[in-house]
């Protein structure tokens, strides 16, 4: 399979002037980046040269070009920030030093997940697919205003596709190492008012080697299925009514231990699932704006352990499942008379959690306001932003005691950008973020392997304070931008042993981090002329501080440097190729190969490259279009692991067909 593949990998490569039918490239050359629209940072569209964040935004065409068929994935080619990835469909992800849930919901990360601007339910950023993605907007840096709590680090938000046009439709398969398989259709289109946009896809894989030749046993998977539907229906001027429905399952993948003391036939099952009915419109001058949301999910895992596999004999034949249904709604007006805007609403958030390693059943319910306003001074060279957030929250434990706790949250921001010519911009901010307590925090009481866990109802929100500055630069071939950051984070919730032997949680932790990032990209070809684009790109995140005020450490599992470097080539006629490299530094990690006690040791630091490129074989207006994709990830067979004990994949190579109609 590697020889074939390889093979008709060259030969694509070599087609360099092949035919094919001329493509309009994403973003047409000469436009200027500060004129893209922005939704997630202030939950309006807004031009990017209004917005006073820092804003990344991975568009259609730089998710068509990578390999990833997850977000995780995707993100981690991106190194954004900390990447946690695990075998089995388990993927957190971080931006300046703050990550996702591991293993739960969205409830107790950091870095908050949205799905069209709402809590996606899920911090396992690998239970998201990018078939039917229009685009992901990346806000780094504290979001809690706009989006309660969970969005100290920043906010991650997955757009799907709206139907426009003409009726099109694809199918696509791929095959590639360990036994990959991977077919998918979807459709776009609208007419007489109805737009719909969808897409599924079913794929399998077998167990990987790894770079050192190891073949890493219960690592594939029996299959992996997502669907993700986009219909709506305009009424009116600029009025349109939506039904958006995500769903992803998998069944049977691996979950490993330690390649050290591997287990060789654990698994776990996944889901997530999610339904919104969405009504947005705007007046005819665009004076007023609204958005009202209902959505209803769930999100699943469960993970089996047969009798006696494991090598430490830990096993007991019984599965551990963990259920989140989530449901809430959001409602908002932006209203704009001159140089103000204005926009106010509300969000609720009601999940319900059942696990049964935690014999507990706990309800969280989330009411907020939010009022924010931007003033456009100068012949809207000068924009002023401001917002506050007010949250209150319930939780309860149902079973097995009945307890509830309850608390609220104020939360601020400050924002200012200023214009120094029309490709210059110059933002500086302040916000406050926050993390509310979960309801085994403040409100368990129960017996868990023998030992007792009681809730403590006074704890308060793991709360931070961030101070920013940044540069942005967007004209015609060259866009970069440079920012600096401070975070003080306090209050973090840490368990405790209390004196009677019971375990609770207290505000005992505080932390601060700062530093830099930078992002530039260039074309050549626009820059010379060319009726091609070759685009070097790079961006970078570096840590100057990520100190545990406590014990005065570095922050433990967290990057000093991370970030992503490469050169995509598109010769606009059916052509695309990228070269993308995603650099790691070093980390201080808890070694738990080691055994008790468990040693902090230093994680060297990593690069992993990666290779795309798609050919366009047959194009026409009557037969559709045909295009062949391949990839190598890992292309120089790097040994390397996002968390000490699970190495990656070697390098792997992958052969794909699209048809386009």
């Amino acid at each position: 399979m590697k020889k074939l593949i390889t093979s008709v990998f060259i030969a694509v490569a070599l087609l360099l002037p092949g035919a094919g039918s001329a493509q309009e490239p994403a973003t047409p050359r000469g436009a200027s980046e500060l004129e893209d629209m922005i939704v997630t940072s202030g939950r309006v569209p807004e031009e990017r040269k209004f917005i006073v964040t820092n804003v990344t935004v991975i568009d259609e065409q730089e998710i068509r070009l990578s390999s990833a068929d997850n977000v995780g994935d995707l993100l981690a080619q991106k190194a954004i920030g900390i990447v946690r990835k695990y075998p089995g469909n388990l993927t957190t992800i971080g931006i300046r030093g703050f990550r996702t849930d591991a293993h739960g919901n969205d409830l107790r990360g950091k870095v908050l997940v949205l799905l069209d601007g709402r809590r996606a339910g899920t911090g396992n950023v690998a239970k998201l697919m990018t078939k039917n993605v229009e685009r992901i907007e990346i806000v780094r840096g504290p979001a809690s205003v706009q989006y309660g709590s969970a969005a100290v680090g920043g906010v991650v938000n997955i757009i799907t596709r709206q139907g426009r046009g003409d009726f099109t439709a694809f199918i696509e398969g791929r095959l590639g190492s360990f036994e990959s398989r991977e077919a998918s259709t979807g459709f776009s289109g609208e007419t007489g008012g109805f737009d719909y946009s969808a897409s599924g896809t079913v794929k399998s894989d077998d167990d990987y080697t790894t770079a050192d030749g190891v073949v890493y046993g219960n690592t594939g998977t029996d299959s992996v299925k997502n669907l993700s539907l986009n219909l709506g229906y305009s009424f009116l001027p600029n009025n349109r009514i939506g039904v958006i429905f995500n769903g992803f399952d998998v069944d049977e993948a691996g979950s490993p231990n330690y390649l050290s003391q591997n287990d060789l036939d654990d698994y776990t099952d996944k889901s997530n699932y999610s339904v919104d009915l969405v009504l947005d419109g705007q007046t005819t001058d665009e004076r007023f704006i609204w958005l009202a949301r209902y959505f209803n999910g769930q999100d699943e895992d469960l993970w089996a352990d047969p009798t006696g596999s494991n090598p430490d004999g830990w096993d007991d034949g019984i599965p551990s499942e963990r259920e989140t249904d989530f449901q809430g709604a959001q409602a908002q007006l932006t209203a704009r008379f001159g140089i103000t805007q204005v926009t106010a609403g509300m969000d609720w958030s009601d999940y319900e959690i059942e696990a049964t390693f935690t014999p507990m059943e706990t309800a969280y319910e989330n009411l907020a306001g939010f009022l924010m306003g931007k003033v456009k001074l100068v012949d809207d060279r000068l924009v002023l932003s401001a917002g506050l957030r007010y949250d209150t929250y319930e939780v309860d434990v149902i079973r097995p005691a009945g307890r509830t706790a309850d608390d609220s949250e104020l939360t601020p921001n400050v924002g200012v950008s200023f214009l120094l010519t029309d490709y210059l911009k110059l933002r500086a901010g302040y916000s406050q973020a926050f993390v509310m307590p979960g309801a085994d925090q403040m409100a368990a009481d129960y017996n868990a392997f023998g030992t007792n866990y009681v809730g403590n109802p006074d704890l308060s929100p793991e709360t931070s304070q961030t101070y920013e500055a940044g540069i942005d630069f967007f004209y015609r071939s060259l866009s970069a931008g440079l920012t600096y950051f401070q975070t003080d984070f306090e209050d973090k919730i840490e368990t405790t042993t209390l004196t009677n032997g019971d375990r609770s949680w207290e505000n005992v932790g505080d932390a601060e981090i700062s530093g830099f990032e930078a992002n530039i990209g260039f074309d050549i070809g626009d820059f010379f002329g060319w009726d091609f684009e070759i685009r070097p790109y790079a961006g970078f995140t570096y840590l100057t501080e990520f100190k545990d005020k406590v014990t005065d450490e570095d922050l433990l599992f967290t990057h000093d440097v991370n970030g992503s470097y490469g050169i995509s080539f598109s010769d606009f006629k059916g052509l695309n190729a990228r070269l993308n490299v995603a650099y790691y530094g070093e980390k201080t990690i808890t070694d738990f190969e080691s055994g008790f006690p468990f040693q902090d040791i230093k994680a060297e630091s990593f690069s992993v490259a990666d290779f795309t490129i798609s050919k366009v074989l047959l194009s026409s207006e009557r037969r559709g279009r045909l295009t062949l994709d391949a990839a190598i990830d890992n292309l120089f067979n790097e040994s390397f692991a996002f968390v000490k004990g699970y190495p990656m994949p070697e390098r792997s190579f992958y052969l794909g067909l699209r048809y386009d109609f």
